[in-house]
């Protein structure tokens, strides 16, 4: 734009203010839709290959249209849960639709499903599929004790699902670990306390199960201290972080803590419940700027989006992406 000797004679100093901002607003634009360009670019080559072990179909949360996004973002594979109904047979039903995508699903021992229900994982083992679609088991994950007799409304008397009485697991959950084992399944701590999840992964290790995962380990009812988390890693549980609130607290001290080879991320949702996009490009780019801002290098941001939650299900490690 042309400015004319007589306009500027005749300026103000607020117009000269005003014409400065604008400038400055101009420049400090275009640096934003740069930055926003380069976490794109950063977010899909993450998403490219990622694997999310916690994608929740509960209703309000995801839908068909998240689906659609995450195999449009080249998201390897999705294991699909809900807390209140076990998820393999749904995935058989979708799997034709998404070609691509990998779809697996798993089963919570919450009381709607029996609670620790033998039956019901050696069901979900019998479905058939190529690969097979069943691939966790949870323990309790909303029907623990803790959470049923205690938050805001503490009631002593409301049912629960219990997995351990007095230090020791409930012959139910021995049956179970056992049923786990044989069909490879990867068990999952769900949100029992720190010490029932040790207690349950020290025993499932000794009735040969191949793979466990820390649920929501810095989290909830089954939030873990360091040292517990350590435990965990040491009979060979990964630790699982939530995306969305990584970078809260001392999160991502923890991670550094136990080392990012034992960990994953799940739950790439790019804002808080209710979700309102998943594995958006640019949100998880901004993620990945303020990690290594933090000291986590790009091998390290792929290993907890990538080489881990495969890991953690029995799948190859794939490279490149």
């Amino acid at each position: 734009m042309k400015i004319r000797k007589s306009q500027i004679r005749n300026f103000e100093i607020s117009d000269w203010t005003v014409l400065l901002i604008a400038l400055v607003m101009t420049v400090a634009g275009a640096g934003l839709m740069a930055q926003s360009s380069q976490d794109a670019a950063v977010g899909a080559r993450l998403m490219r290959g990622a694997v999310d072990l916690h994608y929740h179909v509960d209703p309000g949360y995801g839908t068909y249209e998240n689906l659609v996004q995450a195999k449009a973002a080249g998201v390897r594979a999705l294991l699909l849960k809900n807390h209140y109904e076990p998820t393999a047979a749904i995935v058989m039903l979708l799997r034709p639709q998404f070609s691509g995508l990998e779809l697996y699903g798993g089963f919570v021992f919450n009381r709607s499903n029996g609670g620790v229900n033998v039956p019901g994982i050696e069901y979900m083992a019998s479905i058939r599929g190529e690969p097979k679609p069943g691939k966790i088991v949870w323990l309790p994950a909303g029907d623990t004790e803790k959470e049923a007799r205690g938050g805001r409304n503490p009631n002593p008397n409301a049912p629960f699902v219990a997995v351990s009485r007095n230090g020791q697991l409930l012959p139910e959950v021995k049956q179970a670990l056992a049923v786990i084992a044989k069909n490879q399944f990867t068990l999952a701590s769900g949100h029992v306390v720190p010490e029932d999840a040790l207690l349950a992964f020290r025993e499932a290790r000794a009735a040969g199960v191949e793979r466990m995962i820390a649920t929501h380990a810095a989290d909830l009812t089954g939030k873990m201290s360091l040292d517990q988390m350590k435990d965990a890693a040491r009979l060979g549980a990964w630790i699982e972080f939530d995306y969305r609130n990584t970078l809260e607290e001392n999160r991502t001290d923890l991670i550094r803590g136990v080392g990012p080879e034992h960990c994953f991320l799940s739950e790439f949702w790019t804002k808080n419940q209710p979700p309102k996009e998943y594995a958006g490009a640019a949100g998880v780019g901004a993620f990945a700027a303020e990690m290594k801002k933090r000291g986590f290098t790009d091998r390290e941001l792929e290993m907890m989006f990538k080489d881990n939650p495969a890991k953690a299900i029995g799948l190859p490690v794939l490279r490149p992406y």
